[in-house]
């Protein structure tokens, strides 16, 4: 992928990004991992073959040779079943396989103006008492948070507009590479939510300018971003270390906005008694002296 060219702003290629990742799941998978045999012979590049993959698949090997070179002109959505089907992808990794090779029925236009969360949604944060919540949109941003989530990950208020942003944070501050006990999963998270995104939105130039960007500044990114890994926003459990209170454990659930797609609402809360319940309660109580103490921003 060319960095300089998408500092600039420029799109990303959605040819590229199709052969690139249909590659990268071709690449992991050997014979005996979806019943073929493996007769010792020496293979050039890990993974299977295109004529082994195009047979599980059921199309002709010239076929999926097109697909994978990037023009998925005319492929259907049957075609498209059967190649995830012999992938083996996951449900996320088939809606971005189809989002790369159907633009024109997938793909949503984005709007150049600031994401907006809507008031009641904002009002929704500010009576969610007691626990970390937050509000994300395209590209990682973070758009709309309450008080408990300025007590745990930092106040963003702080923060330039354009620094409100999850894979900015992550990458670029080392303070959020502390925070983090298992960073690198936060990271992996970030990464794979940034190649749903380019797959929606491949002409976005401000998400490619974001990626070579984070290309040029951050090796880990750039590692992490050459797996084509997509995973959708679920749930989960995140391991912190606040400057303040020491380790918290913190469940997460992510809900979908009904009315944007493109926003998830993160709630994070405690198992009741633990010591990281007790925890959360005292940053409650200290208020914005807790929000001002870590991340330093």
């Amino acid at each position: 992928m060319d960095i300089e060219a998408e500092t600039t702003g420029r799109t990303l290629d959605r040819r590229a990004e199709l052969s690139e990742f249909l590659r990268s799941r071709r690449a992991r998978l050997k014979p005996e991992d979806v019943g073929l045999p493996d007769f010792g012979r020496h293979r050039r590049v890990p993974g299977l073959r295109r004529e082994e993959l195009a047979q599980l698949a059921g199309v002709s090997v010239a076929y999926y040779t097109r697909l994978e070179q990037g023009n998925g002109r005319n492929v259907s959505a049957e075609v498209l079943d059967s190649i995830s089907r012999a992938l083996r992808l996951t449900d996320a990794e088939h809606a971005h396989l189809t989002h790369l090779a159907k633009p024109k029925q997938h793909k949503k236009k984005p709007s150049g103006r600031t994401q907006q969360v809507r008031g009641s949604l904002r009002q929704l944060l500010d009576t969610v008492d007691g626990v970390p919540a937050y509000v994300t949109g395209r590209r990682s941003e973070i758009l709309a948070w309450n008080r408990m989530a300025a007590a745990v990950f930092g106040d963003w208020g702080d923060l330039p507009v354009a620094e409100r942003n999850w894979a900015r944070l992550v990458f670029l501050r080392p303070d959020y590479h502390d925070l983090f006990v298992d960073w690198e999963q936060k990271a992996i998270d970030i990464v794979c939510a940034l190649r749903m995104d380019a797959g929606c939105y491949p002409e976005d130039p401000r998400l490619s300018a974001l990626v070579g960007e984070l290309s040029v500044k951050s090796a880990d990114f750039r590692r992490l971003w050459a797996t084509h890994d997509v995973k959708e926003k679920s749930h989960g459990v995140k391991l912190l270390h606040h400057a303040l209170v020491g380790e918290l454990s913190l469940n997460y659930e992510t809900f979908k906005v009904a009315d944007d797609g493109d926003q998830s609402l993160f709630v994070y809360h405690a198992e009741p008694g633990s010591a990281s319940a007790d925890a959360l309660r005292l940053l409650a109580s200290w208020g914005t002296d807790a929000s001002r103490a870590v991340p330093s921003v």
